[in-house]
């Protein structure tokens, strides 16, 4: 019989997770950092809330590292670099910011004329990508944040996401029904995609060049460099969101129905399903190394969900039952003195501190 999924819960946001990213792999292992939605106009903020922080994490096993402040609203986007030592921020405050993710300290703050929804570092970290409700994209030179940025007028509405591909050479967009191929040399678009419904999510794959759309029902798959359409499924529910697996073996969705569902890439089948959210699942990514996904919810939480069920990762220990038990094996959480009830509600507790970089993480 199949082991049970076990996911573990990392609490500390208290609105909507709106979106999420994994960094690359680096010494120190990989990271995670996500973005949650201010207190609201009829949600005032309390005391020591942490309402519209980033929050940065251990990507294995969900670990709290620290918590960046500074926004005075909702934040949309969070993102890190390749080698985790730099964050940006894209929130309703107007604002992006580019930050130390190594130190927690802000670097710089570029100033936008409405909501910003997406933020994107080149390869090398250089430049920053950034899109919002003005409708517009940005590109800063981060070597010299006194630069007007760049801008890529085209979009008819507001802009969800903007990406950096085909190694920085051109730029993927999104608005409401749109998705855009723009050349970053001449500025100018090269082929657009239009949908009879909005776009909720888009991810880039860059081994292999494809795009990752989601939009109603659909996942669909096309071609980063041409847009050309590769395949396509349907779920069962509004998709909010959806990863392809680096090997391309697997992709994971979520949406309205609070149920994660787990394909296979080539066939299309329905793999597994299971509910673990207390809300609509609205940002799912698979981790660099493919052994476990992210998910966050409208619940204010973050789950961490194995690719392979039973295998021994991060914070996942399988224990196998006794002879002569009748229990399933599963996976049981290897931390010391915690009951299996604990497990259940696993959380990574988040303490009150601003910001705190560990000595086992960052040197």
């Amino acid at each position: 019989m199949a082991m049970r999924q076990t996911p573990l819960t990392c609490s500390g946001h208290t609105r909507p997770v709106v979106d999420l990213a994994f960094s690359g792999i680096t010494p120190y292992g990989y990271f995670l950092i996500s973005a949650c939605k201010g207190a609201g106009q009829h949600l005032p903020a309390l005391s020591g809330q942490r309402y519209g922080k980033p929050m940065l994490r251990q990507g294995d096993t969900g670990d709290w590292i620290g918590t960046f402040l500074g926004h005075k609203g909702a934040v949309w986007g969070a993102t890190l670099n390749k080698d985790a030592s730099k964050a940006a921020t894209a929130a309703a405050d107007f604002t992006a910011k580019v930050w130390d993710a190594v130190s927690g300290d802000e670097l710089m703050t570029l100033a936008h004329k409405h909501i910003v929804k997406t933020v994107d570092f080149t390869q090398d970290s250089n430049y920053l990508l950034t899109g919002g409700q003005d409708k517009l994209l940005r590109i800063y030179d981060l070597n010299k944040p006194e630069a007007e940025p760049k801008e890529i007028s085209g979009h008819t509405s507001g802009i969800k996401k903007a990406l950096w591909c085909s190694e920085d050479k051109q730029i993927l967009s999104a608005d409401d029904k749109t998705v855009r191929l723009w050349d970053h040399a001449t500025m100018t678009e090269v082929k657009s995609l239009n949908f009879n419904m909005s776009v909720s999510s888009m991810e880039y794959i860059p081994e292999g060049e494809i795009l990752v759309i989601t939009y109603g029902r659909s996942i669909a798959f096309h071609s980063a460099v041409s847009l050309d359409p590769i395949k396509s499924f349907e779920a069962p529910a509004t998709i909010n969101s959806a990863s392809l697996h680096p090997e391309k073996e697997f992709l994971v969705a979520g949406g309205e129905d609070f149920k994660l569902y787990k394909y296979d890439y080539n066939s299309g089948e329905e793999l597994e399903s299971y509910k673990g959210h207390f809300g609509p699942i609205h940002c799912v990514r698979f981790s660099p190394d493919g052994e476990l996904y992210a998910s966050g919810s409208e619940d204010g939480t973050l789950r961490l969900w194995q690719t392979v069920v039973g295998k021994t990762y991060g914070l996942w220990k399988c224990v196998l039952p006794e002879e002569d038990s009748a229990e399933l094996a599963k996976p049981k959480l290897g931390f010391p003195e915690t009951t299996e009830e604990e497990l259940e509600e696993m959380t990574s507790e988040n303490s009150d501190c601003i910001y705190s970089s560990t000595p086992d993480v960052k040197a």
